[in-house]
């Protein structure tokens, strides 16, 4: 047994569980692909200042959760916690926002790491899927990304999740709502660290999810209720959009997620069947966030979905996934000249996109046949040496059992018929 374990709060994707976390990846990206979004991929590591000014430093993201660190040569960097922000910076310094072709419509999937209290469905090592619309203000934005990520939640075969649905203001009306919240706050018994943070962004402690907190937040202020008229006009367009697609949402009043960089339209996905960590998704749009770290103004919108969370989301509602067997031809050879001319077939069938496998190694008859069957293989060819000297290979249908001769220049016709 090795010495070394995986560090606490992560954990390794091993076949074959891992392949659920391939297609719920391959599902979210989807409907992604086909409206426009282009991949993208950015560092495992920013600097510092980057999340600072965009996500917040006000946010437990930033304050507890972020893993920064010191290089050799003086730098300060951290492991990104989130991808809107990175996304948004490789966009900028790419110029990829004056090629004359906005929004420019970006996806993206990879590892995120946060510092936290390791529990089920909240790990210090992640993986997310997400999708950023750059350089537009259109309501009609903000509705495809939350429709294609309804979409890509039903392909699944997942059923029992909630989308809620909110919206923040903008550099108008918030700060008249910001000082009402900061008023009401003031009145209540809150500790020290949440009163500071209530003079910061008031926001904030309507994320906070300890029962005493949300026990005084009854009767606060809502954001609704001090929206300016572009922006009222903003969210009903989208939310008109949205029920026209036949997607169906709760309008909640206090969501206000964690990031500080939201403004207008902000929501969330949400499954109850994961208890305490029922958010398997969100996100919203950030007018602000380009000029926050040092670009021209590009109102933006995007989310970004947990793949741990949706295939725990999945287990709860008992879905299993149709994942295609990683093997459809399993070859067991029987002697040396058997080895090559099935190690023959077998590369043969790859490159016509057949998955196939080999038996490795000097097994018997009995050994690579309990071989083929792990695999799953469809079926599975079979020769020695009194096959070849008749010029023929078995081949054994796995579900019937039924097994017939095939000439060895047949084979790979044969079974291309058979699995097409």
């Amino acid at each position: 047994m090795s010495t070394f374990k995986a560090p606490k709060g992560t954990y390794d994707l091993i076949p074959p569980e891992s392949a659920k976390y391939l297609a719920v990846r391959e599902a979210i990206s989807a409907p992604l692909r086909n409206s426009g979004y282009g991949y993208i991929e950015t560092p495992g590591f920013e600097n510092v200042e980057l999340f600072a000014r965009g996500v917040g430093e006000s946010t437990d993201i930033v304050t507890k959760e972020m893993y920064a660190f010191e290089t050799k040569g003086g730098d300060r960097l951290a492991l990104r916690p989130e991808g809107t922000a990175s996304v948004l910076r490789a966009a900028l310094e790419a110029n990829l926002h004056k090629a004359g072709n906005l929004p420019v419509k970006l996806w993206y999937s990879g590892s995120y790491y946060r510092y936290e209290r390791p529990q089920k469905g909240r790990y210090r090592h992640f993986s997310q899927v997400g999708a950023e619309a750059i350089g537009a203000e259109d309501p009609a934005l903000d509705a495809e990304l939350i429709i294609l990520a309804d979409q890509a939640y039903r392909s699944l075969g997942l059923r029992n999740f909630r989308i809620l649905l909110n919206s923040l203001g903008d550099k108008e009306c918030r700060p008249v709502y910001r000082a009402a919240l900061q008023q009401f706050l003031r009145g209540l018994d809150l500790d020290e660290e949440t009163l500071r943070r209530a003079e910061i962004n008031p926001l904030r402690v309507l994320d906070d999810k300890r029962d005493d907190v949300q026990k005084q937040l009854t009767g606060a202020p809502l954001l609704r209720d001090y929206l300016c008229d572009a922006c009222k006009a903003y969210h009903e367009e989208v939310r008109d959009l949205i029920t026209a697609a036949g997607v169906t949402f709760e309008d909640d009043p206090k969501l206000v997620r964690g990031l500080d960089y939201y403004t207008r339209t902000t929501f969330e996905f949400v499954h109850d069947g994961l208890g305490s960590q029922s958010a398997v998704g969100g996100g919203g749009r950030y007018d602000g966030l380009s000029e926050m770290i040092g670009g021209p103004a590009l109102p933006s919108v995007g989310w970004a979905l947990g793949v741990d969370r949706t295939v725990l989301a999945l287990e709860a509602e008992g879905v299993e996934l149709a994942i295609p067997a990683s093997t459809s031809v399993f070859a067991v050879p029987l002697g040396e000249e058997a080895r090559r001319v099935l190690f023959g077939v077998v590369t043969e069938l790859r490159k016509l996109g057949v998955p196939a496998d080999f038996s490795y190694g000097a097994k018997g008859l009995k050994g690579a046949m309990k071989n083929a069957n792990r695999s799953g293989a469809r079926y599975t060819v079979v020769a020695g040496e009194r096959d070849l000297a008749e010029g023929v290979v078995q081949l054994k249908d796995m579900e019937s059992g039924e097994q017939a001769a095939v000439g060895v220049g047949e084979i790979v016709a044969e079974l291309r018929s058979r699995l097409s």
